[in-house]
This record gives C-alpha cells, sequence and structure tokens, in this order.
C-alpha cells in the first residue's frame, strides 16, 4: 500500500514538473537587462508630500485613470466601468457624463470642446460636448489598435497616441492590467507612439518596438512629444518637429516604479505618474526568459503584483526629477495620471473609488 501511494505521488510531482516546464503560456519572454534601480533615494528619497490627497465622489464608479477639465472648468473622469463621470469645477454633482462602451483610459480636450479619449477597448474616441461618442481610429498602417492607452492633443489639432501593445490586447487579454502584466512579462516590444490626423482622418505609426507604450505629452513648444515605456522603466522622446524631426532618445532612464501616464503642467514640468514600485524578482530574471515563462505558468496569486505606494513625479524637458511627491502607505495608491491647474494636481488611479485632488500648496508645488 505504502509503495502505491509513492508511485502515486511520484506521478503528480511529474505532472507538476512537466507543467512547469512545457505547459503552454501566452508569453514568449525575451531577454533584456533591466537597469539599476536607484531605489528611493537621490531624488526619490522617501517624503510624505503627497499625504494631504483630498477625495472627491465618483457616484459609485472607480478607477479615475486619467483626468481632464473643461473651458469652464467641470472635471471629467474616465473610470473603470467605462464611463466619462462630470463633476462640477468645486468637485461636487459627480455625473454619469458619457459611456463609451469600452475602457477609457487617457483623456484630453481638443480644440473644438470635443473630449478625445484613448479607450483600450475601442481605439481612439472623440466625445462632442453633447455626449455623443465616435471612433476616430481603430487601425493605425493596417495594424488593429488594440490597446490605446494615452493621449494629447497638440496645438495644431493633430492628436499624438499610444498603443501599448499591438500583441497583448486589453479586451482580449481580459482587460487592461491582465493585458499589461501579459506585455511586461514578455518584453516583446509590441508598443507604438501613433498620430492623428484630424485632416485625413487616419492614424499612422510614429514609433514603434516600445515595451508597454504608457503616457504621452506634447511639450509646450510643440517640438517634441514625451511617450512613457513602462516595461523598461524609462521616458522617451519623440522630435516631432525641427533638425532632430523623427528622432527617438531616452530622456530618463532607469526610474525607481513603473511609470504610467505623462503629462504636460505648468512651469516647464511634465508630471509623470509611477503606478507601482519594481519588482526586484522581475528584475533579477530580465535576462531569463525560461523562468519568466516558468512564472507565468504560477497560479496569478503567486505572480508578481503590483503594490499600493503613492508616487508622482516631475521631471523638466531635460529629464531632470524637479519635484517628488509620495505616500509610502499608499492611502491613494497605484497612481496613474496627474492633471495640473493653477491650485491643484488631480491626480488618477487604478483601483479607487474616489477622485485625488491635491491642493499644491499643501505640497509645496508652485
Amino acid at each position: 500500500m505504502l509503495k502505491k501511494l509513492f508511485g502515486f505521488l511520484g506521478i503528480i510531482v511529474v505532472l507538476i514538473v512537466v507543467y512547469f516546464l512545457v505547459w503552454p503560456v501566452p508569453v514568449e519572454p525575451v531577454a533584456w537587462k533591466a537597469p539599476p534601480n536607484p531605489g528611493y533615494s537621490g531624488p526619490f528619497a522617501r517624503n510624505s508630500r503627497l499625504k494631504g490627497i483630498e477625495t472627491l465622489p465618483l457616484g459609485g464608479n472607480h478607477g479615475p485613470e486619467d483626468i481632464a477639465l473643461d473651458r469652464k472648468g467641470r472635471i471629467y473622469a474616465a473610470t473603470h466601468e467605462g464611463r466619462i463621470v462630470r463633476l462640477q469645477p468645486d468637485g461636487s454633482n459627480p455625473e454619469n457624463w458619457a459611456e463609451t462602451g469600452g475602457r477609457p483610459l487617457g483623456i484630453d480636450f481638443d480644440n473644438q470642446g470635443n473630449l478625445i479619449v484613448a479607450d483600450g477597448y475601442r481605439g481612439l474616441l472623440s466625445i462632442s460636448p453633447q455626449g455623443e461618442v465616435r471612433v476616430l481610429a481603430d487601425t493605425a498602417d493596417g495594424i488593429p489598435i488594440r490597446y490605446a492607452d494615452d493621449v494629447d492633443v497638440a496645438a495644431d489639432g493633430k492628436i499624438y497616441f499610444s498603443d501599448a501593445s499591438t500583441k497583448f490586447g486589453a479586451r482580449e487579454s481580459g482587460g487592461t492590467m491582465e493585458g499589461s502584466l501579459l506585455d511586461i512579462m514578455e518584453h516583446g516590444g509590441h508598443g507604438r507612439l501613433l498620430v492623428y490626423d484630424p485632416a485625413t482622418g487616419k492614424a499612422t505609426t510614429l514609433l514603434k518596438g516600445l515595451n508597454f507604450a504608457n503616457g504621452v505629452a506634447v511639450s509646450p513648444d510643440q517640438r517634441f512629444v514625451l511617450v512613457n515605456e513602462t516595461g523598461s522603466y524609462r521616458v522617451v522622446r519623440y522630435w516631432i518637429s525641427g533638425a532632430l524631426k523623427g528622432r527617438a532618445e531616452p530622456l530618463v532612464e532607469g526610474l525607481p516604479s513603473f511609470p504610467d501616464n505623462i503629462s504636460t503642467g505648468m512651469g516647464g514640468r511634465f508630471w509623470v505618474a509611477l503606478v507601482s514600485p519594481r519588482n526586484p524578482l522581475l528584475d533579477g530574471l530580465s535576462d531569463k526568459p525560461f523562468l519568466r515563462k516558468v512564472i507565468q505558468r504560477m497560479p496569478a496569486f503567486l505572480r508578481p503584483k503590483t503594490e499600493p505606494y503613492g508616487h508622482i513625479i516631475a521631471i523638466d524637458s531635460k529629464g531632470k526629477v524637479v519635484a517628488d511627491l509620495q505616500d509610502p502607505d499608499g492611502a491613494y495608491p497605484i497612481n496613474t495620471s496627474v492633471t495640473e491647474t493653477e491650485d491643484y494636481l488631480y491626480i488618477g488611479s487604478l483601483v479607487t473609488p474616489v477622485l485625488g485632488r491635491l491642493p499644491k500648496a499643501k505640497a509645496g508645488i508652485r
């Protein structure tokens, strides 16, 4: 009887080993070398400057990925439920203003007062002041836009936006978080920076090969566009005018966290929301694609996860960190975006049932 038991256990062990070695998974990890992690030191030294966040109600919605304000000062938030929630300038009376039928992520107003939406499920959308939704682009250069992520409208009306992953679409992967985790685990360079030209009604590719192309911001002088490469912990600059037009270069590298959205602030600042600290295991296995594949075969609860740490930074046009605001306790966690006004920083989150607003005076931001 004992011999049969050991034989049965042996078979189970073999099956488990075989499973972890050969069971098919959707990722084909690529070897790369993660840059050194500066951790919370130097310009990223731990602080509590983000602790003064106020919260605004979202009317039963959650996950305010990005925030935009219209000409009347009304506040708009893109939520997990697929709704655009509108609040009054004082943050009161949340209303379900529009529904995209997908998952709205980055948002920005164009010169005509339309809300431009990077929808993770549907592509690039435009919502009229009356709340009417239409698709601007769901393909670029014949390739489906499978994970429209962030968007910024230039002064000339052109719309710059990201397609985070052409392989791991948000809808096909089971959600935006699921798609991002797959793309970052593979590190296969499936992200794109795109531009939509209202004059032609077409979207085209400016830059490809990015590892989870995320936040997008046009510089105040309209000379370049910044795009966050979440999977590589960096911010990339793409020149759209001048002698360097068409060139790309890293502006910031080796961030201590995964950068999500980026936005153009005031005083020459660009705000970067850092969604979660880097994972030492993921970094340590960056050049070991086989072991990353093994990890992907583990149950989801055993794989690397995001940590609830509040963190946003501001950089200048040379990539220097000029402001760093943190909340190590993660009271308002998993920060996805920052929208700056004269008095406030509106801060997005992937998970919260409220919208965060930080008085600049309280944070020492001028």
